[in-house]
């Protein structure tokens, strides 16, 4: 192919060996497997074109050599990155591993090493950590020299579409949620206090122990699909979801099909938490709940949280049916219903941090 027997010569034997192992890789169960060993190359960016023309781009680039080592990035991309890991003076690959998949990595090997696609390339790299909330961007690699015929350096750019997808795709379930909320009247701020409470509680689990699986993402879906609890309600007979007073068995039989409605309708959206909330916030830590009597941990972690959210908040509302509670009593009955419809060790979280529920729910009281 064009331009493999000049690029291949930068590298040592040990490093060819690596090379042609790529081509038979399977999967590997450690990213880092999937690692290059690169050589030191003395040309640099700043050498071949006497500077950096993206050096105060708003654009997110770095530079990488053929042998896939980083020689520089931007002031844009040390910010973008930051956080997740340390560019300049590792490879490409070491750095951005568990960023692409296997299928894209070798893509992006052949593209700088035999030339593949004329040494252009172009796909999506997703990158996260348990501290930052994860970073989706469009990835653009070339050459620095777009008239060579064996180029041995390479610009990557980078678009972060991360609020952009967000923002997208938040604003269409935030439609249906809008709909929802016509059928339910008392609804008011429920919602979104409901959102704040979660969001509040998983960023109290975030510094517990035993909360490993909590992590920035966490905490940010749950913030935004919290609120989407009762999105199912949009399929219950309005005069079973505003009846005042006690409802019967089968009216309470048709109320409780919320739960599946609002997991299929959910059942589109990327993340499945949006589908858990909505299908086991109902759900009790005895296995008395509803819609399946799950019981104790095979709730998700995403409905126990929501749980308590909802139930303290219904609590302190005025409803048809009843009287609003203060913060005080609220507390107390919800103590109650501890180790019975509650998570017990998370309740003990919830308890230790209450007060700020009570703030927030006097921030946010419906006018």
């Amino acid at each position: 192919m064009n331009g493999v027997g000049n690029n291949l010569d930068f590298f040592e034997d040990d490093e060819l060996e690596t090379l042609e192992e790529l081509d038979d890789l399977e999967e590997p169960d450690d990213p880092e497997e999937f690692s290059l060993e690169c050589v030191d190359r003395n040309n640099t960016v700043e050498n071949n074109l006497g500077f950096n023309p993206f050096i105060n781009s708003i654009f997110p680039v770095l530079f990488i050599n053929d042998t896939l080592k980083i020689i520089s990035s931007n002031k844009a991309c040390e910010n973008l990155f930051t956080g997740f890991f340390k560019l300049e003076g590792t490879t490409f690959i070491d750095a951005f591993s568990r960023s692409f998949t296997q299928h894209d990595l070798r893509d992006i090997r052949d593209t700088v090493v035999t030339g593949k696609n004329g040494y252009s390339w172009k796909g999506i790299a997703r990158v996260k950590s348990r501290e930052t909330i994860t970073v989706e961007t469009r990835v653009y690699l070339f050459p620095t020299d777009m008239v060579s015929k064996n180029p041995v350096e390479f610009v990557v750019m980078f678009d972060d579409v991360t609020e952009e997808n967000k923002r997208l795709l938040r604003s269409v379930f935030m439609s249906l949620l809008e709909a929802s909320k016509l059928k339910d009247n008392d609804t008011g701020k429920h919602i979104i206090r409901v959102n704040h409470y979660s969001h509040r509680l998983a960023e109290e689990l975030y510094n517990r122990p035993g909360y490993d699986r909590i992590d920035a993402d966490f905490i940010d879906n749950i913030g935004f699909l919290a609120s989407m609890h009762d999105v199912g309600k949009i399929g219950t007979p309005d005069d079973i979801l505003n009846k005042e007073g006690p409802l019967s068995d089968w009216e309470w039989t048709v109320m409780q099909e919320h739960t599946k409605n609002g997991a299929f309708i959910l059942s589109t959206y990327p993340n499945p938490m949006a589908k858990e909330i909505a299908l086991c916030h109902h759900e009790k830590w005895n296995g008395t709940g509803y819609p399946f009597q799950l019981e104790q941990d095979m709730i998700p972690l995403s409905a126990r949280i929501v749980a308590i959210a909802d139930v303290y908040d219904a609590l302190r509302m005025e409803r048809s049916y009843k009287p609003a509670f203060t913060h005080q009593v609220t507390i107390e009955k919800m103590l109650e219903r501890k180790g019975i419809q509650f998570d017990p060790a998370l309740f003990d979280v919830f308890y230790s941090i209450a007060d700020e529920f009570d703030r927030l729910y006097e921030k946010n009281r419906d006018t």
